[in-house]
């Protein structure tokens, strides 16, 4: 709904291109260091810490909290006082007028980086703590306060720039998702007077962790700033096509992938503490088959139906500035995009495998092989496919990435597949293909721009549906059991 009100406000102009990469500026060093990077490398630590008792806890997390807020401080400083600097990174294809007006949107939003890598810690410390639900509905705050920021703009309530007002927009929901979770981090009793005492042996064990993580962790948002460059040296609207493309993939990503990697690591990193590895690898196997019965059928429907899906939600829905260009621009950026996500999904699942043994060396090794892989074929093909070729450099890297995190825990006996996780997983990919043939041929006569805009949403709307049953169908068919979401392979779901 927020990309909706984007869309509509801002289509796929100049100015969306410059809101769109001083957006990902904050939310590339958030991704990189609160939730990426942090998270793994404090949540196994944690755990430890949680097995010895309340009181080890908190002496372990003053001095982390006072180590992650001065650091905090420390960055968002550096982020207003080289705003300029940052956008040409970002952005060095924009025109000088362009990269101006995308600084003063840094400058606005690069604050929130901090408020969000606070809710990113505290989240992290509930999730920690089996609360799942307050961490998972957070970013609901976010997306409603762009929403209200866009009200505001179509209200006329205001003199200033629309962007700028979505810039601003973008700060208030820091704090206001941070203001959200206090009160929940209170009630469990891990909101300790922070402290400077670096010496401590759990910050140390921390800090040891944090580096190859932060790599390991955020090498998505490392491959995203490499087609975000790419694309701002490609024609106007490149960097909106890939982002409402991205827009679309984000949807069954946190539904599916991010999801299941926030459940997996503090389940996993108890597990390696007890050297519990018969569960550890049932878990796993509950993993991936589970991301792959949601994964797969989605990246076949976002391949087969990206036109009608871009064209429903950006065109039909929101109408405004985008046009049957823009989506059909976006449209091939989503197919290539859905290549790439089952491969999200398995690196989602595997890599907390690792986290959970305190090993963030071998995601950091595989992850740079990833970010090789992409820079590569994103150079190679950038030139001649556009924005396309950097979407499937996209897909390659991910590949890359889930090959080597598999190949990693097998040769340290982590994990192997079993036939209690193939089996599964052949039973998906032939209920998949299936999906795939009927969408085909129920679609490929179907012209979605010619269409008027309320059919077009019943039309993508029954499809959808009818899709949806018939995969179901054939998976009831060959065997799938509710039970296997709660209960897979003898391991009790969190």
């Amino acid at each position: 709904m927020r990309d909706i009100f984007f869309s509509y406000l801002l289509g796929a102009s100049q100015f969306a291109d410059m809101f769109y990469v001083a957006f990902r500026i904050p939310n590339f060093f958030r991704r990189l260091f609160a939730e990426g990077a942090f998270s793994q490398a404090f949540v196994p630590v944690l755990m430890r810490y949680k097995e010895q008792g309340v009181d080890e806890v908190r002496l372990f997390l003053a001095p982390l909290s006072g180590l992650f807020g001065s650091a905090l401080v420390l960055l968002v400083a550096l982020g207003l006082l080289f705003a300029d600097e940052l956008t040409y990174v970002f952005a060095p294809g924009f025109s000088e007028l362009q990269q101006e007006s995308t600084a003063g949107l840094v400058f606005i939003m690069f604050p929130y980086i901090g408020f969000i890598s606070l809710t990113a810690y505290a989240g992290a410390l509930l999730n920690a703590h089996d609360r799942f639900a307050v961490p998972a509905v957070t970013p609901v705050l976010l997306n409603l306060s762009l929403i209200g920021a866009s009200l505001v703009v179509l209200a006329g309530w205001t003199d200033l720039p629309e962007v700028d007002v979505l810039a601003w927009g973008v700060l208030a929901a820091g704090v206001v998702q941070l203001l959200f979770q206090v009160p929940f981090i209170v009630e469990i009793g891990a909101l300790p007077v922070p402290r400077f005492n670096y010496r401590h042996e759990g910050v140390r064990r921390v800090g040891r962790l944090l580096l190859p993580a932060v790599f390991a962790g955020s090498v998505g948002q490392i491959n995203a700033l490499v087609n975000t460059v790419l694309a701002s040296m490609l024609i106007t609207g490149s960097v909106s096509w890939l982002y409402y493309a991205d827009r679309l993939l984000e949807l069954p990503v946190g539904l599916v992938a991010i999801a299941l990697g926030t459940v997996l690591l503090p389940h996993l990193s108890r597990l390696a503490a007890d050297e519990d590895q018969v569960q550890f690898k049932r878990a796993l196997s509950w993993g991936i088959g589970l991301g792959l019965f949601m994964g797969l059928p989605a990246a076949v429907a976002l391949y087969l139906l990206a036109d009608a899906l871009v064209a429903t939600v950006f065109m039909s829905i929101a109408g405004g500035a985008m046009t049957p260009y823009d989506v059909r621009m976006a449209g091939l950026g989503l197919q290539m995009f859905a290549l790439a996500l089952p491969g999200f999904v398995l690196v989602r699942v595997l890599a907390p495998a690792f986290y959970a043994h305190e090993d963030t060396r071998s995601p950091f090794r595989f992850a740079a092989y990833s970010v090789i892989a992409n820079l590569l074929v994103s150079l190679a093909t950038f030139s001649w496919f556009g924005h396309v070729g950097l979407a499937w450099a996209t897909a390659v890297a991910a590949w890359v990435n889930v090959v080597g995190l598999y190949t990693g825990l097998t040769r340290r006996g982590l994990y192997s597949l079993q036939r209690n996780v193939t089996v599964p997983v052949l039973r998906t990919g032939l209920a998949s293909f299936c999906l795939g043939l009927g969408l085909f041929y129920l679609t490929r006569d179907i012209a979605w721009f010619e269409m008027e805009e309320g059919l077009r949403i019943v039309v993508v709307g029954l499809v959808c549906v009818g899709g949806l049953i018939g995969y179901m169908g054939v998976q009831l068919l060959f065997g799938w059991r509710f039970e296997e979401i709660n209960h897979y392979s003898g391991t009790q779901a969190e």
